[in-house]
């Protein structure tokens, strides 16, 4: 449990606190002052009588009134079969999309298609596999943000300066992850270290990392199910 607070603590910085009205002010205390090695930022009730909602970071916990009884888990509506953990943490990590700055991304796709933004480094295996799929798919505007995680790939972060300054820079980035190709050293101006500011502000910790146009994260579903997931936010 100790190593559980540790954790949290690393999670978020201590900020003002502005709890939901239907807690109670001692109540929210009382939890605060138990689990005082955990900042938690927010603190609501569930449907579930008796029990509270924290907000730890990005990750949510249930615990009594007491604090006492901490539940590191999902909790779930058995009659309409949904996972209530799920919905709320897809609220906690939705974005606004008007913070993106759209002509710092390499765009593809038709202007009138589904829109998604992406945070992808080309040397992740993982944004590699994303960019063949997403070949396979249609009718979608896709803003590429070129998010290099330098330290688990030292030469990403000059691939995406030369990807930048390419005339087509959509294919730059095709080919540069998809086919291996080497391109010349970058030699305009690039937004790449503007992005990783901003990648950070909006909690985005890994790549690749999908956000719909409503601002909707991406996670939990297959590949296959991405387009009628960016249409449920039209």
């Amino acid at each position: 449990m100790k190593s559980l607070f540790l954790l949290c603590a690393l999670l978020l910085p201590f900020s003002s606190w502005a709890d939901s009205k239907s807690v109670t002010s001692s109540t929210a205390a009382t939890i605060r002052k138990t689990l005082s090695d955990m900042p938690i930022k927010y603190i609501s009730p569930t449907p579930l009588a008796g029990i509270y909602e924290l907000q730890v970071g990005d990750q949510i916990f249930y615990s009594d009134k007491t604090g006492r009884f901490l539940i590191n888990g999902h909790l779930f509506n058995t009659q309409t079969k949904q996972d209530l953990t799920a919905m709320r943490l897809a609220e906690l990590s939705k974005i606004d999309w008007s913070v993106l700055p759209l002509d710092k991304a390499v765009v593809s796709g038709p202007k009138n298609g589904l829109k998604m933004a992406v945070f992808t480094d080309p040397d992740c295996p993982y944004c590699k596999r994303l960019e063949e799929q997403l070949a396979n798919i249609d009718g979608l505007r896709i803003y590429t943000f070129l998010y290099p995680l330098t330290q688990l790939h030292p030469n990403a972060y000059a691939k995406s300066e030369s990807i930048w300054c390419e005339k087509d820079q959509h294919q730059a980035m095709v080919d540069v992850m998809t086919k291996g190709k080497v391109l010349p050293k970058a030699t305009c101006k690039t937004p790449i270290a503007d992005i990783q500011t901003l990648a950070v502000k909006l909690g985005v910790q890994g790549t690749p990392t999908i956000f719909a146009g409503d601002g909707r994260k991406f996670g939990g579903l297959p590949l296959s199910q991405l387009k009628t997931w960016l249409q449920q936010g039209k």
